[in-house]
C-alpha cells in the first residue's frame, strides 16, 4: 500500500478541478488532483457543451499555461451580443463600442479539458490519480486521510471538493446545500448556418423561454433553449430536421437555414445555494459551491474564479497550513459577493422574464439600457470580470 503527502488533494479533475490543481502547483505546492474518469479523446466532431469564457478567466488560464495550448481555429471571439425581449425591447452590448477586444471567447468543453490536462502533464508536478474512487475519507486533527480504491492513501491538509453539483465532498464535510429547481430543462445542440454570425451572440426572452445562440467557428452555432421540460422532451423527440427548423423560426431566421451538427440533449436548470464553500481542512470550487442559471453563461467562470481567489489566498498564507480554517474564511469571503452577485442577478431575471404581467416593464427596460452607454458599459465590465 502506497502512501504520500500532499499540501492539498484536489477530488474532481473537470475544467475547475484542473484549474485549481495547477494553480497550486505551479506555485510550488505538493499537490494530488483524484479524478473517477480520464477525458475523452478529441476526435474533430464538435462538443455541444460549450462555454463563453470570459477575458478575465482567459487571462488566469493563461497564467496557467493553459489557454494557449487551445486550438486557436476551435475558438470563436464574441464581438457583440443582441437581446431581444418578448415584445418590442431589445439591447446591443458590443466590445468595439465599450473599447475591449472581444466580450468572451467561445470554446469547446473537451477542447479546454485537453488543454488544462496537457499543462498538467507539461508541469510535471501535479500527482495525477486517474481513473480512481474515493473509498474513504477519515479527517484527522491536521489533515485528511484520503484511501482510493486501490489501497493508496493520501494524506492531505487540504481537500478541495471540485466534484460537481452532487459534490461528495460538500456532503462529507456537512456543508449543507439548497437546491432550487427551476422546473426548466436546457436543450442544448450545435448547427451549420446559412448566413455568417460575424462573431454576435443572440439571446432571445420570449415569456418563460430563453433561446441563446452563441457563435462557433465558422458558419456554425451553439444553441441553449431553457423551456419547460415537457417542450424539452417533445424537441428532443423532433427528427434532425424539424428541430432544425424549429430553432430557425424561433430565432427569426437571423442566419437562414440551420443544419444539425450534433445531437441534442437536455439538462435540468436549478440554482445551488451553499451555506459555506469551507470548513476545517475544505473547500469547495465550481458547481461544488454554487450553482447559477445559464442564462448569463457565467457558471464556468464563477468556477474559475474560485480557483484563482482560493490559489491568490493561500499564495499570500504560505506558512499557514492551506486547510486552516481562518485562512479558508478568508476565500470564502472573496467569493461571497461575487457568487451573490451572480446568483441574485439571474434567479431574478429567471422570474423576472417568466412573469406575464411583467412583459411591458421588462421590455421597456430593456429599450432604457439600450440608450444609455454608461449603463450598457458597466454590464460589459461585469460579464468580462
Amino acid at each position: 500500500m502506497s502512501r504520500a503527502r500532499y499540501r492539498a488533494a484536489v477530488v474532481g479533475a473537470g475544467l475547475v478541478g484542473a484549474a485549481t490543481a495547477l494553480a497550486r502547483a505551479r506555485q510550488g505546492l505538493r499537490v494530488a488532483l483524484i479524478e473517477q474518469r480520464p477525458p475523452e479523446l478529441l476526435d474533430d466532431t464538435w462538443d455541444a457543451r460549450i462555454y463563453a469564457v470570459s477575458p478575465a478567466s482567459q487571462r488566469f488560464l493563461e497564467r496557467l499555461g493553459a489557454w494557449q495550448r487551445v486550438d486557436a481555429a476551435r475558438v470563436q471571439p464574441i464581438f457583440r451580443m443582441d437581446v431581444a425581449g418578448d415584445r418590442h425591447g431589445a439591447v446591443r452590448l458590443d466590445a468595439y463600442e465599450a473599447g475591449v477586444s472581444h466580450l468572451a471567447a467561445i470554446v469547446e468543453s473537451g477542447r479546454l479539458q485537453d488543454a488544462l490536462w496537457r499543462a498538467i502533464e507539461a508541469d510535471g508536478s501535479v500527482a495525477v490519480h486517474c481513473p480512481a474512487a474515493i473509498e474513504t475519507l477519515d479527517r484527522g486533527e491536521d489533515s485528511t486521510r484520503v484511501t482510493l480504491a486501490d489501497g493508496t492513501v493520501l494524506e492531505a491538509e487540504l481537500v478541495v471538493g471540485a466534484d460537481g453539483a452532487a459534490s461528495r465532498i460538500r456532503e462529507w464535510a456537512g456543508l449543507a446545500a439548497q437546491v432550487t429547481p427551476y422546473d426548466r430543462s436546457g436543450v442544448v445542440a450545435n448547427f451549420d448556418s446559412e448566413r455568417p454570425h460575424h462573431g454576435t451572440a443572440f439571446q432571445w426572452f420570449t415569456g418563460a423561454d430563453i433561446l441563446a445562440w452563441l457563435p462557433l467557428p465558422g458558419n456554425r452555432v451553439s444553441i441553449v433553449w431553457s423551456t419547460g421540460p415537457s417542450s424539452a422532451a417533445a424537441l428532443l423527440a423532433l427528427s434532425a430536421s424539424e428541430f432544425a427548423e424549429k430553432v430557425r423560426a424561433a430565432g427569426g431566421d437571423r442566419l437562414g437555414a440551420l443544419s444539425l451538427l450534433t445531437p441534442p440533449a437536455a439538462f435540468p436548470l436549478r440554482l445551488i445555494r451553499v451555506e459555506s464553500p469551507v470548513a476545517p481542512g475544505v473547500a469547495l470550487v465550481g458547481d461544488a459551491a454554487h450553482g447559477v442559471h445559464p442564462l448569463a453563461g457565467q457558471g464556468v467562470n464563477l468556477g474559475f474564479g474560485d480557483a484563482e481567489a482560493l490559489a491568490d489566498v493561500l499564495a499570500q498564507h504560505r506558512r499557514a497550513s492551506p486547510g486552516d480554517p481562518g485562512l479558508l474564511c478568508r476565500y470564502a469571503r472573496a467569493r461571497a459577493e461575487p457568487v451573490a452577485r451572480m446568483q441574485g442577478v439571474t434567479h431574478g431575471l429567471h422570474h423576472f422574464f417568466a412573469a406575464p404581467r411583467a412583459a411591458w416593464l421588462r421590455n421597456a427596460g430593456m429599450d432604457l439600457v439600450d440608450r444609455l452607454p454608461p449603463l450598457k458599459a458597466a454590464l460589459i465590465r461585469e460579464a468580462m470580470s
